[in-house]
């Protein structure tokens, strides 16, 4: 009986152990190409670039986000925060990886611009389209 209850005891913490372990570990963001998308569609570019840290839902809970130094922000507030007007500059901005954000640190979010250019092979009117229409998107996001 002694034995039989030591090895209980051994399993249960050995199991505690591992699971505990597993719990600790922060998860890891792969990085991948891009997926080529329509330049035409912001709901296609958000779900296939934006979703994976900021969520279907772009409340910044998407699967990567706790694997990132900073939490993914929630893009439903941007006009709330500005005084009720969604500042689309200041996103085109951030798309393009014209304004540092201080939350990224070694800019962890993708600079969209440059891999923007990359697929349109450098052809300027498509990533002019593709930042406004995602851009567009996520204004349609804000919460009224």
């Amino acid at each position: 009986m002694n034995v039989r209850y030591m090895r209980r005891c051994a399993i249960l913490i050995l199991a505690s152990v591992t699971i505990g372990t597993a719990q600790e570990a922060k998860p890891e963001v792969k990085h991948a190409a891009a997926p080529q998308t329509s330049p035409a569609s912001g709901k296609e570019m958000f779900v296939s670039y934006c979703a994976a840290c900021h969520g279907k839902d772009a409340k910044g809970d998407g699967p990567a986000a706790a694997a990132l130094k900073a939490a993914p922000a929630d893009l439903t507030v941007l006009a709330k925060l500005n005084g009720g007007k969604y500042p689309s500059d200041k996103v085109t901005s951030i798309l393009r990886g014209q304004t540092n954000l201080v939350p990224h640190g070694d800019q962890e979010m993708p600079v969209w611009g440059r891999v923007f250019r990359t697929m349109s092979q450098g052809q300027e009117g498509i990533v002019v389209q593709r930042i406004s229409n995602l851009n567009r998107y996520i204004e349609s996001l804000q919460v009224k």
